[in-house]
Formats: C-alpha cells, sequence, structure tokens
C-alpha cells in the first residue's frame, strides 16, 4: 500500500456524502448496500411478508461476521440495541459492595448502569493510571478503548496484565474503535461495542462479546423466547433451558437494523480493517500536522478521533461552512473514517485558519 492509497476514500460508490463529514465518532455513513437491505426488509413487511418482521438466519450472518472481526468465535457473541443495555447486563450481575473502577470522563452509557445500582464502590482515576490504580478489591475494571471526549487511546496491555495481577474482570467498550482499530475482544471478559459508528451499522445493532469462563457470572436479566437453546420450543411458559452460549444474552433483534448490519459488516471485511486503520490514521496524522502548523495542536495520540483543546465553540461555524465535525467536553472533535479523503482533512484546516 502506498502513502498516495491510505489518502483517498475506501469504498467506492458505496458514499457520497453531501458535506465534509468528519463526525463518525457521533454516527457512520451508511453504505449504499446497507441502505437497500433496510428499504427491502421494510418494503417486504409492508406488503406483508410471509417469515414476520425479519430473518433470524440474517442475524446470525450478523453475529458471524462480527465475531471475525472480533476475533472470536460466534458463540461468544451476543447481539442487542445499544451499549447501555449491555453494560445494565454486566452492572445487574456485580455482587453488591463490589469495587468497579473506571477511567474519569468516560461515556456515560458505560458508567450509568453501574452508578443507578446504589449499592457498588465506584472509583474514577485518570485515564493514564487505569492500569495502576487497579488493587485486589477491585472486581471490575471498565473503560472505553477509545475516549469519545478526545480520542485518547487505553493501555490495552498494561491494563489487562494489571487486572490479570489483582484478579479483576475487565469490560472494554470498543464503540469508538471497532471497525477502525482490530478488536481482539477474547483478552477481555467483556467487550461492548455500538455498531452505528466505525461498524457503519444502522442504529439498534450492538454487540457484546463474554468469554466462556465469564459467561456463568452474567445473569441474562431480560431473558425472554429468543435466548432458547432451541429457538422455536420456547413461545409459552418458562423457557426450558438458555442457550449454551453467549447467545443466551441476546436482545431480541431490531430486524431492519441487523439486515442492514450484514451488509456494512461485509463491506468492512471486503476493505479489511488493517486497511481501513492505516487509511484512518494517515488522515488523523495529517490533520493533527496541519493543526500544529496552525498552533493549535491537538491531544496527542495516534487515534483516529482527534480533540482540540478549546475549539469546541467552532463546531457551529464549521458546520454552517459544511464541515461537520462534534463539540464534546469544550474540544473539537474531528473523526476520520473509509470514506474521508486528503481533501476532507485540507478543507476543514482551511475553514478553521479562517
Amino acid at each position: 500500500m502506498d502513502s498516495s492509497d491510505t489518502l483517498t476514500p475506501l469504498g467506492g460508490a458505496e458514499f457520497a456524502p453531501t458535506r465534509t463529514y468528519l463526525n463518525t465518532s457521533a454516527c457512520g455513513l451508511l453504505p449504499r448496500r446497507t441502505i437497500e437491505a433496510v428499504t427491502l426488509l421494510v418494503e417486504e413487511t409492508a406488503a406483508g411478508r410471509p417469515d414476520g418482521a425479519g430473518d433470524f438466519g440474517v442475524v446470525d450472518e450478523v453475529r458471524a461476521a462480527y465475531a471475525r472481526i472480533a476475533h472470536v468465535t460466534p458463540d461468544r457473541v451476543a447481539v442487542g440495541s445499544s451499549v447501555s443495555v449491555h453494560a445494565g447486563m454486566v452492572a445487574q450481575s456485580m455482587p453488591a459492595g463490589a469495587e468497579i473502577l473506571f477511567p474519569e470522563g468516560d461515556f456515560s452509557s458505560l458508567i450509568t448502569p453501574f452508578t443507578v445500582r446504589g449499592d457498588l464502590k465506584n472509583r474514577f482515576v485518570p485515564l493514564e493510571r487505569l492500569a495502576e490504580s487497579i488493587r485486589p478489591e477491585t472486581a471490575l475494571v471498565a473503560f472505553s478503548s477509545v475516549q469519545s471526549a478526545d480520542g485518547r487511546t487505553a493501555d490495552f496491555a498494561a491494563v489487562r496484565a494489571a487486572a490479570a495481577a489483582h484478579g479483576a474482570r475487565t469490560l472494554c467498550d470498543a464503540t469508538q474503535s471497532a471497525g477502525w482499530l482490530p478488536l481482539y475482544a477474547g483478552e477481555w471478559d467483556f467487550t461492548v461495542a455500538g455498531g452505528y459508528k466505525y461498524l457503519l451499522c444502522p442504529r439498534g445493532a450492538s454487540f457484546l462479546t463474554v468469554t466462556e469462563e465469564a459467561q456463568d457470572a452474567l445473569l441474562p436479566i431480560h431473558a425472554g423466547w429468543v435466548n432458547g437453546e432451541d429457538l422455536w420450543v420456547n413461545s409459552y411458559g418458562p423457557v426450558r433451558e438458555l442457550a449454551r452460549s453467549a447467545r443466551r444474552f441476546d436482545e431480541p433483534p431490531a430486524f431492519p437494523s441487523y439486515h442492514g448490519a450484514a451488509r456494512s459488516l461485509a463491506l468492512l471485511e471486503e476493505i479489511g480493517i488493517e486497511r481501513i486503520e492505516a487509511h484512518d490514521k494517515a488522515l488523523a496524522a495529517r490533520f493533527r500536522a496541519g493543526l500544529v502548523e496552525l498552533g493549535r495542536p491537538a491531544v496527542a495520540d495516534d487515534s483516529t478521533v482527534v480533540g482540540i483543546p478549546g475549539l469546541g465553540d467552532r463546531a457551529a461555524a464549521l458546520r454552517e461552512a459544511g464541515v461537520l465535525l462534534s463539540a464534546r467536553a469544550g474540544n473539537l472533535r474531528a473523526s476520520f473514517h473509509l470514506y474521508n479523503s486528503a481533501a476532507d482533512v485540507d478543507r476543514v484546516l482551511e475553514v478553521l485558519a479562517g
């Protein structure tokens, strides 16, 4: 791959943004094939689809595709609708009085399911001190792989080593990285990832992975008929036997989201996560270099999510100029993905230069 390949859009005619879109950390653009799949299902349902509202076989295709992206087997993947629901299941499974360790300022959907319990010991430390702050009484360390507010990346190896040394379980929220940063979900007891950002899925598709060892400690608090080992024999009365795999933790799938997700994940696999990582990081590096020239250096990291301190109030003016970014915690946040190009980087730098 030469340098020019990392700075031109990937995905071809799948994407046609009408503005300079640097906001994937808020919401990814839907590929054309995904829109077609959702539209087809909705039209079929409106016409009286003989097989109901959607296809469980397609959901299993999505499960298998995400498993490949996350480098685990499909039996370790549960599907759902949102990170907060997945995190809530983990939170409700913790014993009273357990200590949960978080980075300060991490995303609220990861944290709040634990704080609303009222009987857990929630502790917050700076991200750079997360690993060293794990101690014998820590039951769980929960953190985002990439911080939503400013793009900082956690020290994965250090957190894993410290958690193992003290017997703490781990929960990694990969929402801001899955789809551009290789994910090895088996390295963590639990991972969660919202699908509507870098995985390019319609909102309503979300993923939970659970190691086989950790599965027995997780309560399937919203189990219903879809969670049975035999799917079609549990419509009435208690489910006879819950699925022996992580499917016991599924939520009933929002079929339009999953019919679309099947196409989105297929596109990511066709292009390759490693290629997307190189592309996204090259664009982010170009942007960071340009910011230094403007005298407004970004938060230091090599993430594709770039936070510029003190410029959050520029987001509205950028929007008026046709450039979409986000304001987060006082930062102006740009986020690059496969459909972006060097021209997008140069355009936002031009507008910022005034």
